[in-house]
């Protein structure tokens, strides 16, 4: 009787120790590539870094951050995240 709940430990510990690898893992790939973007909006320009799994996943996230600091309401988000940034660089 004893073997039994030694073994399901190390099955426990074995699954920890997976899952742990598993979300290290996923987050390193999120955060692969990093660029800083600026927009120029009604007036204002704004530039934001932001890191990605994809170029395109890091520059829409840094465009976002931008156009949510020059807009002022929900449409003029989305009117801002409509435009082509200003300048695009990849932060090494």
């Amino acid at each position: 009787m004893a073997k039994r709940p030694n073994r399901m430990r190390w099955i426990m510990v074995a699954g920890g120790i997976a899952l742990v690898g598993v979300l290290l893992y996923s987050t390193l790939q999120q955060t692969h590539r990093q660029f800083e973007v600026c927009m120029n909006f009604k007036g204002g320009t704004h530039c934001a870094t932001a890191s990605g799994a994809t170029q395109a996943e890091a520059i829409r996230s840094a465009q976002g951050i931008d156009c949510e600091l020059l807009s002022n309401g929900r449409d003029e988000n989305m009117a801002c995240l409509d435009r082509e940034p200003s300048s695009v660089r990849e932060v090494k």
